[in-house]
Formats: C-alpha cells, sequence, structure tokens
C-alpha cells in the first residue's frame, strides 16, 4: 500500500508498544517519520530495520519545547508534516482518597497535557504550510468507561476525546482533520502488569465479547485509515477499537490493586 507516499508524519511514544507499530505501518505505506519517545534509547533496537526514512529523538511530550523540537526535526529533516500521531501515555493508579497530588499531575499532563503540547505545534505547521493535514490522538475506552483506581488516567483520555473535538472544530478551516482511537486492552510495555497477573488478565477477558486482547498492530490500522485520504471527511470523530468491550463494561479492579489506604 502506499497511502502515504511522499508524506511526512511525527508519532510520540513511538518507541514501543502501539506508537512502534503505528511508526512501522506508515513506513511500510511510504511515509517518512520523525519518531520521539522519553525512552529514546529504544529506538536503538530497531533503528536499522526502520532504515533512512526514520528517525527517532528524545523527547517529552509534557515540555512544550521537546512538542515544537520534534516538529521542527520533522520539517527540517523530510521538508514537511502531513499528519501527526499523539500515542504517548501512561499512568499513575490510585483510588481517588488515597491517589497522591503528584500521581493525578504525572497522568493527567502526560495524558492530556502531552496531545494539547502536540496538536499546538502539529497544527501550527500544518497551517503554516497551507494545504491541510491529519492529526490522531490516541484516547482509550476509559474515556467512556471508569475504573477503580484509574480516576487519573480515565479524566485525562475524557479530556483527549473533547480536546480532539475541539481541534477538530477550530482547525477546519485550514482543512486539518482531527480524530481518535479509543483503544481497549492492548498488549504493550503499559499493559505488561495485566498480564503478568493471569487472575486479572482472566477478568479482563471474560468482559471482552471478542475474548481476547488487542496486539498494538490492530490500533495502528484504524489510527492510519483515520488520517489517510479515505477518511477525507472524517473528523472529530472517536473510534473505539475495543473488541467490542464497551458494550459489556470494566471488570472490578478491586481484588487487584488493594484495598483502600484511607481509613475514615
Amino acid at each position: 500500500m502506499t497511502r502515504f507516499a511522499g508524506k511526512v508524519a511525527v508519532v510520540t511514544g513511538g518507541a514501543s508498544g502501539i506508537g512502534l507499530a503505528i511508526v512501522r505501518r506508515l513506513l511500510n505505506e511510504g511515509a517518512r517519520v520523525v519518531a520521539s519517545d522519553i525512552a529514546a534509547e529504544r529506538f536503538d533496537a530497531v533503528r536499522a530495520e526502520l532504515g533512512d526514512g526514520f528517525l527517532g529523538i528524545a523527547g517529552d511530550v509534557t515540555r512544550e519545547d521537546d512538542a515544537e523540537a520534534l516538529v521542527a526535526t520533522a520539517v527540517e529533516r523530510f521538508g514537511a508534516l502531513n499528519c501527526a500521531f499523539n500515542v504517548a501515555g501512561g499512568s499513575r493508579p490510585g483510588y481517588l482518597v488515597d491517589l497522591a497530588e503528584g500521581d493525578w499531575d504525572f497522568t493527567v499532563d502526560l495524558c492530556l497535557k502531552g496531545v494539547f503540547l502536540g496538536m499546538k505545534h502539529q497544527a501550527r505547521q500544518m497551517m503554516r504550510q497551507g494545504h491541510g493535514g491529519a492529526i490522531l490522538n490516541i484516547a482509550s475506552l476509559n474515556a467512556h468507561v471508569p475504573m477503580h483506581a484509574g480516576a487519573a488516567y480515565a479524566t485525562a483520555k475524557a479530556g483527549v476525546e473533547m480536546l480532539t473535538r475541539n481541534g477538530a472544530l477550530e482547525f477546519a478551516d485550514a482543512k486539518i482533520r482531527v480524530n481518535a482511537v479509543l483503544p481497549g486492552l492492548v498488549q504493550t510495555p503499559l499493559t505488561r502488569r495485566h498480564f503478568d497477573n493471569r487472575d486479572a488478565l482472566a477478568a479482563f477477558v471474560e468482559r471482552i465479547p471478542m475474548g481476547r486482547p488487542a496486539q498494538p498492530e490492530e490500533i495502528a490500522a484504524p489510527a492510519l485509515y483515520l488520517t489517510s485520504d479515505d477518511a477525507s471527511y472524517v473528523s472529530g470523530a472517536s473510534l473505539l477499537v475495543d473488541g467490542a468491550w464497551a458494550v459489556s463494561g470494566y471488570p472490578d479492579m478491586r481484588p487487584f490493586r488493594g484495598p483502600v489506604a484511607f481509613n475514615a
């Protein structure tokens, strides 16, 4: 496939999991890609595989200078920016009555502020170029479905969904489309703790009608669809990619998180 031939993309969180799957798919479809990751040393293992059309750099999505530098690097290296994928995320879970302010700030800054900063500088470059573009944000099923000990993460991901819609509204005149993919359980380094706990994994799978978690490549495919010309009239959309999990609800995670520490 050559849907992205001649196009330049940036990907945050591109060194592993969903981000790396998106990088690989973009390259396979003809794009040139600059990816950032806070753990940039992970790029060393895949650099030779990805070839000359790829550049991996260190970057912290919560720092505006890094968000701006990622875009500038893509333009300097490959001459333009046509599409962007805001993938970086993570969490420090905790029950609301136990959650430290610093853990709330870490999760919300990484998952929501990082997307805001990315969109800001990605859209600025696309506007300067004058021929539009596409931005894809990775939100989560948890934008719609709460989970025990996951208030910060679910709230941040719900914010990403609304930020996506607001971007679609504000950027439409510049012919920049903005969409979101909302994954369910995906086997990535971020979710390793669930896969390492057989009982927790069974609790998840029991609630997923398709009976299994997703692989990162199964998120990359719809992400690329939404940034391709095949989705030229799609903007402000939130696409659930969750094996129908949203129709059945989240499992009770309290047995795997432990009891609430606060005692009134």
